[in-house]
């Protein structure tokens, strides 16, 4: 079926003449053939989100309806690859239309040529379910592929082969109970704004290691939990989300950039295949989807790329994998909806942005959950979203900051001041927040030392005295407080710079093991707590202060992780024995 346009506005294309057409179907518009998106239907005029350039298109060129709604390819060679917010591959694109994007470009999102070298997991005359898995892939040398039954398909396994093959060819016949038989290939296609179905969802239990102390200790993520990553411009959004990408302990990372400005994405795509995975000892990139959608982009494209990333996300959670989505940033990608529900002319809410963005933006962070995945096996899965927010001026009551808010259960506030202090990651400890502590208590418990939450507790408390003190020291100075409140400022800077700083160029502290973080806070507790004991019984608070045992605490944190534990037992005594003599010489006096 096909219509004709009357009316062109920007990425926004409205077109008569198809009363069959169905909303969220996938339409191909003018001589071009551009993709496009059918937003609503008022009897036979369709409002159209085109997901390319539209300059040159007019009144009077032909929409032809394809019957299927936007949707993505799954299967075997989407790891290491570089998509647009509509998986065009983009690498392939480049070699066949240089480095801009030609309009109209139809590459296929999976290489329909790469032979896959498939082996099966079931035999002929096995019951197979929806979400079985029938055969695997070793598709990069971090991950196997799991080749899947779609939705949709049971029956009994009839002929399955072992050997060679591309993502379209026959791998294995289902012969259905109405006796039909179903050929299954290595590729299926989801519809991106459809979350796949799973058994049952879970309560988070365990936490995501980041290897990043103010966010393991302070602020920790649950495993299939939500997250978010507000701040300003030049706070370190992006150094925060890489830094989770390559340190999170997920199998898989689906890293979307959207709307992001064109030398920042150029980062990523330098980077990642640098990087070595500290997991497996590969590149980075061997467990990395990228997408890529920055901000010269059409503007339509980045609305779907969130659903892209998500979707493919969703497919490797079904497989039994650990996936992380990091988007960059849903705050470009809530621009796009005022943008497109602008120019259709809805009834705008808070700053022009549409009524329903918080329902949008609720959307694509439910699709995030620890699951049981489909199939009769019983694997779990678990798909975490972190999302960085973009406030204009930093200002997080505009309404993307406060809609996801409202829906996240971990905020990381990024703070400017703590950034040009050369304080990374610039998580302001005061405004952040973990809404998984308690239900991670217990995993704490068992696999960290009961002591662990308690640290946390008083490392906090430490953190909020300060700030109550530092306003008492801007008015009249720190040589008004006594000694206590001295010595809580002065524990108070080594949390601050002797354990939350990390330095991403430092081998040995751009990750830290749960382990590591909880015996060096110790030391720092400890220090407190002893200082405290000796300033009761008269000690020195000056030569407290200067202990030689405090300045390797400083240095404790790059001790080589092979080491660190010995170290740290030393440095336990040293500081003990060294605060016991400063107290013994203030008894005498």
């Amino acid at each position: 079926m096909s219509g004709k346009v009357i009316k062109v506005s920007g990425p926004l294309v409205v077109a008569e003449g198809l009363a069959d057409a169905a909303v969220s179907e996938v339409v191909r518009v003018g001589k071009q053939r551009l993709v496009g998106e059918i937003l609503n239907m008022t009897e036979d005029t369709a409002s159209i989100q085109v997901y390319e350039e539209t300059a040159g298109l007019g009144p009077g060129a032909v929409v032809e309806t394809t019957g299927s709604s936007l949707s993505v390819e799954l299967g075997p060679g989407l790891l290491e690859s570089i998509y647009d917010g509509i998986q065009r591959p983009l690498t392939e694109i480049r070699e066949l239309t240089g480095h801009t994007i030609a309009r109209g470009v139809d590459i296929p999102a999976l290489n329909r040529t790469k032979l896959w070298e498939f082996v099966p997991t079931v035999a002929p005359g096995d019951r197979v379910e929806p979400g079985d898995v029938i055969g695997t892939v070793q598709e990069t040398s971090a991950i196997v592929h799991k080749i899947m039954v779609p939705q949709g398909v049971s029956g009994t396994v009839g002929a399955i082969q072992k050997g060679s093959f591309t993502v379209e060819d026959t791998v294995a016949m289902i012969k259905a109970d109405d006796g039909r038989e179903r050929a299954v290939t290595m590729m299926q296609k989801w519809p991106v704004r459809k979350g796949r179905p799973y058994v049952k969802k879970f309560m988070p239990d365990k936490p995501l290691s980041t290897g990043q102390r103010v966010i393991d200790t302070l602020f920790p993520l649950a495993k299939g939990g939500t997250a978010a990553v507000p701040g300003p411009f030049g706070s370190g959004k992006t150094v925060v989300q890489h830094a989770l990408a390559k340190w999170s302990d997920v199998d898989v990372v689906v890293y979307i950039g959207c709307g992001e400005r064109g030398n920042e994405m150029t980062d990523v795509l330098m980077e990642f295949p640098e990087l070595t995975d500290p997991h497996t000892g590969e590149p980075l990139m061997k467990r990395t989807v990228l997408i890529a959608n920055t901000s010269d982009m059409p503007v339509a494209a980045r609305e779907a790329s969130i659903y892209t990333g998500i979707t493919i996300a969703e497919y490797f959670r079904d497989m039994g994998y650990d996936v992380a989505v990091i988007a960059d940033s849903t705050s470009r990608w809530a621009e796009a909806l005022r943008e497109m529900s602008g120019r259709l002319e809805e009834m705008p809410g808070e700053e022009g942005y549409p009524a329903y963005l918080a329902s949008r933006l609720a959307q694509f962070y439910e699709r995030a959950g620890l699951v049981e995945c489909v199939g009769s096996d019983g694997r779990r899965g678990s798909l975490t979203a972190i999302g960085a927010v973009s406030p204009p001026g930093g200002d997080t009551s505009e309404p993307v900051s406060q809609a996801t808010m409202r829906i996240v259960k971990v905020f990381w506030g990024l703070d400017a001041s703590l950034a040009y202090a050369r304080h990374f990651p610039a998580i302001n400890w005061l405004t952040s927040y973990s809404l998984y502590v308690d239900t991670l208590k217990d995993w704490f418990d068992a696999n960290i030392g009961a002591q662990f939450m308690k640290q946390r507790e008083e490392t906090m408390s430490i953190l909020q005295q300060e700030a109550s003190l530092q306003e008492i020291v801007k008015l009249v100075g720190q040589d008004s407080l006594g000694p206590f409140d001295r010595l809580t400022l002065e524990t108070a800077k080594m949390i601050r710079e002797d354990f939350l700083q990390q330095n991403a160029f430092v081998d040995i502290d751009n990750f830290s093991s749960y382990d590591r973080q909880f015996k060096l806070l110790g030391l720092i507790l400890d220090y407190d707590k002893l200082c405290r004991a000796a300033l009761e019984k008269g000690a020195d608070m000056e030569k407290l202060f200067r202990i030689p045992a405090r300045e390797k605490i400083g240095r404790a944190k790059v001790v080589p992780p092979e080491e660190y534990e010995k170290e740290y037992t030393r440095i336990a005594q040293e500081m003990k024995e060294q605060i016991d003599e400063i107290t013994a010489g203030g008894e005498e006096l």
